[in-house]
């Protein structure tokens, strides 16, 4: 039942991200890094070694310049309106128990390490989570822990994915240089936090009451990240 409930969530997701987009860059996040978007698509076929789609054309899967529910693409998968930021979260903390990618148990007491925590929800298809996670890597290393942390979620991989899923999403991790913790879904994570996610990268900045204090739909350059987090570390 357990299984059926997680698959339900996963398929849930995919399903969301397909027809409305991967999150989208509105301000030049094409800029990312080089080398990733085709982290997944290694034979230039537009799928990924394992049958997957193309995380650099997730939603364009027919090479027409249009995503597959006929709305343009402009190479990033979604369209600019879903390019969001709100302020304010939840009226309490945001409580989870999950694994990481190591298979240690990391819980919702995370948040007490850092004033700030940023979480980057992202999945192995999507072309603009990828691309932006190289200078999140060089994000998560440039602050004092006690100030900010990064945690990333991974929307497509659960906790009781078959190992070829793991593996590609950890050469995926390697790949962009993400050198942070990333969580693999569970019915926790995904009550507690990922109910209203309809496109991926969603971001959370989290207080550290595990209250969230902003949310961004779509992926970021580096310098826009950093104006966030410095504003939201003043506050």
């Amino acid at each position: 039942m357990k299984q059926r409930i997680i698959l339900c969530i996963t398929i849930g997701l995919l399903y969301a991200a397909v027809i409305g987009g991967c999150g989208t860059p509105g301000n030049g996040s094409d800029a990312g890094a080089a080398g990733t978007d085709d982290a997944a698509d290694t034979d230039g076929t537009g799928e990924s070694d394992d049958g997957a789609a193309g995380t650099a054309d997730a939603a364009d899967t027919d090479g027409t310049g249009e995503s597959d529910d006929g709305t343009a693409d402009d190479g990033n998968s979604a369209a600019s309106d879903e390019d969001t930021t709100e302020t304010g979260g939840t009226a309490s903390g945001t409580i989870f128990e999950a694994t990481d990618m190591n298979g240690d148990i990391v819980s919702s007491d995370i948040f007490l390490d850092s004033r700030l925590t940023m979480v980057n929800v992202w999945a192995t298809y999507c072309g603009p989570c990828l691309r932006e996670m190289p200078e999140l890597g060089e994000l998560a290393a440039e602050y004092e822990p006690a100030d900010f942390q990064l945690i990333g979620v991974i929307s497509d991989v659960t906790e009781d994915a078959k190992q070829k899923d793991l593996d590609y999403a950890a050469d995926l991790i390697e790949q962009t240089g993400a050198d942070y913790t990333h969580l693999l879904l569970n019915e926790s994570l995904y009550y507690s936090l990922l109910t209203d996610v309809s496109a991926v990268p969603t971001t959370f900045f989290i207080d550290e009451d595990g209250v969230i204090v902003e949310t961004v739909v779509g992926a970021r350059d580096k310098t826009s990240w950093k104006e966030i987090i410095d504003a939201l570390l003043e506050e």
